[in-house]
């Protein structure tokens, strides 16, 4: 728990859409979990996904509901759906629903760090990509919780290979014009037989951020059959697990 009394608040964007926020998020739930915290998940625009369907909030559950010692560990939540798979702006205006206000996300992540020791916030897409009419994006959603007197931190999900050294470039430095901190970079997919630049970008992706490396999750870790497991040997100590970024740069680096 924070100092003042509520739960630490992470923002979980990605380099782009399918590139494992969702298999990220649920890795620092299990792995918050078999550290014994309370973990709430917020997805506030769940996009392309029918009412009657499992969003990612519940992909959540299946993959790191079983790390949780009791029913109360686990809190999910969302605040606004969409059917087509665009931006939550673009899908809200497509569908006549209203789009989803900054105010109301900060409010909910506010209540949720009340009662939890973690509150991740998984976005739609990148950073930058829009919710509204004005534009305002997961950095301003991040910004109001601020304002609001929590610390909130983002945690970027990128690619291994060619062009994720710019792209994470670009969004460390939209964070910084914001005054967001960056807590490090996640690699959503590590590949199983990874290439000269999924090698090469072990390095250079840290210095790329400007924040830790914290973490490489295998291709396919949704098939796991422990997933918990997985988490934990994946992650960071930063993120609650025991994966160490030197040893396995070190392993895979090129040379």
């Amino acid at each position: 728990m924070n100092v003042n009394g509520t739960g630490r608040v992470v923002f979980v964007t990605g380099t782009n859409t399918e590139v494992g926020k969702t298999v990220t998020t649920a890795a620092v739930t299990a792995s918050a979990l078999r550290a014994g915290l309370r973990v709430a998940v917020l997805k506030p625009g769940q996009t392309g996904v029918a009412p009657d369907e499992p969003g990612d909030a519940e992909e959540v559950r299946r993959l790191a509901g079983p790390a949780a010692p009791t029913g109360d560990s686990l809190t999910l939540r969302e605040l606004a759906r969409y059917p087509e798979p665009l931006a939550p702006d673009t899908a809200a205006r497509r569908a006549g629903l209203p789009c989803l206000a900054v105010e109301d996300v900060a409010k909910e992540v506010a209540a949720l760090a009340e009662r939890h020791d973690l509150v991740l916030v998984e976005g739609a897409g990148g950073l930058l990509v829009r919710y509204d009419e004005q534009g305002r994006t997961l950095a301003d959603q991040a910004r109001a919780v601020r304002e609001l007197g929590l610390p909130a931190e983002v945690l970027l999900v990128a690619t291994a290979g060619l062009g994720t050294l710019n792209i994470t470039t670009l969004t460390a430095e939209a964070l910084d014009a914001r005054g967001l901190p960056l807590l490090g970079v996640v690699v959503g997919a590590w590949p199983d037989s990874p290439g000269l630049a999924d090698r090469c970008n072990l390095t250079d992706l840290p210095r790329a951020a400007g924040a830790p490396l914290l973490g490489a999750l295998p291709e396919r870790a949704g098939l796991a059959a422990d997933f918990p497991a997985l988490a934990v040997a994946a992650l960071a100590p930063a993120l609650h697990g025991r994966w160490d970024a030197a040893a396995f740069t070190a392993e895979h680096a090129a040379g």
